[in-house]
């Protein structure tokens, strides 16, 4: 393993003090009881408060809800597991032999965890400074390109999603309440169910139209966004 975490910490771009701790982010729960679980809750953490601290710096005129949901872009499984792509992550795994025999090597969700894990590993080895180093090394180009005014070009149901996702809060359920009219002039209208907050409707020509509408009434009920 020597041979291999020294390749790793050339991608990474760090040096571990104690190396046990980069296997042990490395070791998947498939691989036997002792994993990188515990690592990536608290990586999970530190990657949701680094991102949220720079993109506060950032963009100092951007509202709460656009901060929210420009991080929950940054920190998502995809994005992850990119960065894990980037670093060869999938090489350097140890997982059990079903796992390998699956592809799980290539796994999006095991990709992910463990650069949150390795990040766990690293504040547990040099602390706060240095995982916001790293953050700031890995998401430098993902950084530069975000602009908080791009949101805006998404639908109204993917920025709802994408809210959610940044509180960790379950997603939202659309109902189809009722269709009125002769089959070349309908009207939809549907209810969007979010917890914690009372249903939104919307209508419109078709579904998808009255889906939009209710999402985007529950972002202004969230105080997320303004009435237009």
């Amino acid at each position: 393993m020597k041979v291999s975490l020294d390749k790793l910490e050339r991608k990474l771009g760090y040096t571990f003090n104690d190396p046990d701790l980069a296997v042990l982010a490395l070791t998947h729960r498939s691989y036997g009881g002792r994993n990188n679980e515990r690592l990536e809750f608290l990586g999970d953490s530190i990657v949701n408060f680094l991102i949220a601290e720079d993109l506060f710096r950032r963009f100092p005129e951007a509202r709460e809800g656009q901060l929210s949901r420009l991080r929950a872009r940054m920190v998502r499984g995809k994005t992850l597991a990119e960065l894990a792509r980037e670093f060869g992550l999938g090489d350097f795994l140890l997982l059990g032999s079903g796992e390998l025999k699956s592809g799980g090597f290539r796994r999006e969700s095991i990709l992910a965890d463990t650069v949150e894990a390795l990040l766990g590993a690293i504040f547990l080895d040099s602390g706060m400074d240095a995982c916001r180093e790293r953050v700031q090394v890995w998401y430098a180009s993902r950084l530069e390109t975000l602009s908080v005014t791009d949101q805006h070009n998404k639908d109204p149901k993917t920025r709802l999603q994408e809210f959610l996702q940044s509180r960790q809060q379950k997603l939202p359920d659309y109902e189809l309440l009722s269709v009125e009219g002769k089959a070349h002039d309908q009207t939809f209208r549907v209810s969007c169910h979010v917890q914690g907050l009372d249903s939104t409707e919307g209508t419109g020509s078709s579904r998808r139209v009255a889906e939009q509408q209710s999402a985007r009434r529950a972002l202004v009920a969230l105080g997320v966004e303004v009435e237009e």
